[in-house]
């Protein structure tokens, strides 16, 4: 015991040595700090970034042309912003007076956005003026999607319950995108209820590759696809808004049914965003979407069925309930369709047996269960009073009596 008591104070008074040894080192280190000639470019350009933020949000050209490049600024001021700012994440010198920085940009859009949309960016800085720095670009960071004022000068037009912002598009055109979402709002709402924004954004580029850069994918991802919704998929009723992006290509061939269907659609994602979860089946998510969408158009199952009432009248009926690969986009269009047609004759087949009312409360008890084993299986049991083998004979059926 005395022995290991002497070796622990002998390793002790070396401990203190070496701490006091250290502490010299830093105080040294610490006194060189403010030394002139001492680097203090990320303290600068974080300077430059507030400045930056504080003229977006002054709407003060001027103020922001000071900081660099202005080409930005003149693309994105008909946006309603209520917070603007940058968080400066690693700056890289790339030659004497340039550098490169890694930025979050967050952002909030005024009565829409509760919490802040975040964004990376890549910044190009020169350094010049005597010591001063100035952005010369803005762009998307590297496998990041961009933002619509990176393809062009944005247009906001806002409507009683919606707000949209598009690229190189006509004003009467973004209009009547608004009044399709005014009408999609409190459609979703009767039948979804629940404390949502019962607001929407909805994105209009000027092309489908401008659809995919949003997205940050290759076009042929979302070619004959009319619009995506982005969201955080069971997040806190707190997180950033929604964004219904429209393919511009797609979405105008729709005639005026189509076109409602379609955003009535996307907005019943944005309104059962917080239910959702990765417990929830595509065939539930989506097929909820098109119940209502198609909820009040009178639309018969043949009607809005076409593909699987082809498969019914070829006595091809499913087996089984659409699995989430069958809903990826680029492969076989009449596959993709029959998933769609699946899960929206799925919904409506619970509407019309157990009620509206229930069909709400089995879509949120699957999303609440977490994880996607046992989800829909408990919910059929708890909510419907049924098992999974019952409810896909129960499909089935259904499916021939609407479409044979």
């Amino acid at each position: 015991m005395a022995g290991r008591r002497r070796a622990w104070g002998a390793w002790r008074v070396r401990v203190v040595a070496l701490w006091l040894l250290l502490g010299s080192l830093v105080a040294l280190v610490a006194c060189g700090a403010g030394r002139p000639g001492t680097d203090t470019a990320s303290a600068d350009v974080r300077r430059l970034l507030d400045r930056r933020s504080a003229a977006v949000l002054a709407g003060d050209a001027a103020a922001y042309g000071r900081t660099g490049t202005s080409a930005r600024f003149t693309r994105l001021r008909a946006l309603p912003l209520a917070a603007w700012s940058y968080r400066l994440i690693a700056l890289h010198r790339t030659a004497g007076d340039e550098a490169t920085a890694d930025v979050e940009l967050s952002y909030r859009v005024r009565g829409i956005d509760k919490a802040p949309v975040k964004a990376g960016r890549t910044l190009r800085l020169t350094e010049r003026d005597g010591g001063r720095w100035y952005v010369d670009d803005d762009e998307p960071a590297r496998r990041t999607g961009q933002q619509l004022w990176d393809q062009g000068t944005v247009e906001a037009v806002r409507g009683v319950h919606s707000l949209v912002l598009g690229v190189g598009q006509p004003s009467d055109l973004l209009r009547r995108y608004a009044g399709l979402a005014d009408r999609a709002v409190p459609a979703v709402t009767d039948a979804w209820g629940g404390a949502w924004t019962k607001r929407v954004v909805v994105l209009v580029p000027k092309s489908l590759e401008g659809m995919a850069g949003l997205l940050g994918s290759p076009s042929s991802a979302y070619r004959g696809i009319a619009a995506v919704t982005t969201g955080e998929a069971g997040g806190p009723a707190t997180a950033p808004a929604d964004r219904i992006i429209v393919n511009p290509e797609a979405y105008g061939v729709l005639g005026g049914f189509g076109k409602q269907v379609v955003l009535t659609h996307e907005t019943t994602h944005v309104a059962t965003r917080t239910a959702t979860t990765a417990a929830t089946p595509l065939w539930l998510s989506e097929g909820y979407a098109d119940w209502v969408g198609y909820r009040s158009t009178g639309r018969t199952a043949v009607q809005a069925a076409p593909e699987l009432a082809r498969a019914v009248a070829a006595d091809e009926v499913p087996d089984a309930l659409p699995v989430d690969a069958a809903f990826g986009f680029g492969g076989d269009a009449a596959k993709l369709a029959q998933a769609y047609e699946g899960g929206w004759l799925a919904c409506r087949l619970i509407a019309d047996r157990w009620g509206e009312v229930r069909l709400g409360e089995f879509y949120r008890a699957v999303g609440s269960h977490g994880k996607r084993a046992g989800a829909v299986e408990g919910a059929l049991a708890k909510v419907l009073g049924t098992t999974p083998g019952e409810f896909t004979g129960l499909w089935r059926e259904y499916l021939r009596a609407q479409l044979g």
